[in-house]
């Protein structure tokens, strides 16, 4: 897949973008059967799109063997119904061996993710990620979070790069967002695209809706797949009340609930996906988790959710 074909299905998403869990047996080695089980089940409640290995997939703790197994497991379960994103990330070095992995496995495109631990100045930061998109043919959405924030002028030189066809924010800072898309529809006009990377993206995509910004990530899509599809129907067609009732039911007890743990945008969201039926094993360390008081909440709060959009039927 070239870089214009997946841009222009990512434009305009059928559904939410899915970010699935990697799935660990009792051991805690990858289960891939399960995984594709999970990648499989997404891709048919009606996902536009498969993240793999990106955050909520813990890039952070696979083995670059088993960062190419999940990529090429995601890539057989999706079997060409949507296009499969596979993280990259660490060192510059590391990063490009990843994106190198994630071409061979069948990958479409590229998520770089934040080089590992050092606070580069932009200079650095746009030549680590022009080093990312020269090592593949693969498209690459840049993700801005942590150590990697952008200036508008770095963006503008980001989106004039080959092969890098948008940016993730997962910052927050909508002031600097609203800066960076004038700045690139000033001096770099095209289709670049943006993306609400942040946890829970939909409790602030109506924000982030205003600046332009349609798409976003969908970490409920995991474990609630209906309520995330009802959400996403809800922006789609400006139906505000669907969409104000279920952030208020849903959205920000959800957000409230994943703000009681350090690590529950990726635990939490595990513990749904496992509360739906689909054994995707524990988390792996440093991440730990959730209370079982918390699981218990969650499991309410899911049936809270599905209650709402009877409401709505």
């Amino acid at each position: 897949m070239t870089p214009a074909p997946l841009a222009a299905r990512l434009r305009d998403p059928s559904g939410p973008l899915f970010f699935p869990v990697t799935a660990y047996g009792p051991g805690g080695s990858l289960d891939l059967d399960v995984y594709r089980a999970h990648v499989r089940q997404g891709v048919e409640a009606g996902a536009a799109a498969v993240f793999a290995c990106c955050g909520t997939g813990e890039f952070h703790a696979l083995l670059p063997e088993e960062f190419e197994s999940c990529v090429r497991a995601a890539v057989e379960a999706a079997d060409g119904r949507v296009p499969v994103v596979a993280g990259a990330g660490y060192g510059t070095a590391l990063a490009v061996r990843y994106a190198r992995l994630a071409a061979g496995a069948g990958a479409d495109g590229l998520l770089a993710m934040p080089p590992y631990l050092v606070a580069a100045g932009q200079e650095g930061l746009l030549r680590h990620y022009r080093e990312i998109a020269a090592a593949t043919a693969l498209p690459v959405v840049v993700y801005q979070r942590d150590n990697a924030v952008f200036t508008p002028e770095t963006v503008v030189e980001l989106a004039r790069t080959d092969r890098v066809i948008g940016l993730k924010d997962g910052l927050g800072d909508l002031d600097l967002m609203q800066r960076v898309v004038s700045a690139v529809r000033t001096e770099a006009p095209g289709d670049f695209l943006y993306f609400n990377g942040l946890p829970t993206a939909e409790q602030t995509q109506l924000a982030y809706r205003a600046l332009g910004i349609t798409l976003y990530s969908s970490a409920v899509f995991c474990f609630a797949p209906e309520i995330a599809l009802a959400f996403h129907r809800a922006l789609e067609s400006d139906d505000l009340p669907t969409a104000h009732r279920l952030l208020d039911g849903f959205y920000r007890p959800f957000v409230e609930l994943r703000a009681q743990g350090r690590g529950y945008a990726v635990s939490l969201v595990k513990a749904g996906v496992r509360l739906r039926g689909l054994d995707v094993g524990e988390v792996r360390p440093p991440l730990h988790e959730p209370a079982e008081d918390h699981v218990k909440q969650l499991a309410r709060l899911i049936e809270r959710g599905h209650a709402l959009l009877e409401e709505d039927a």
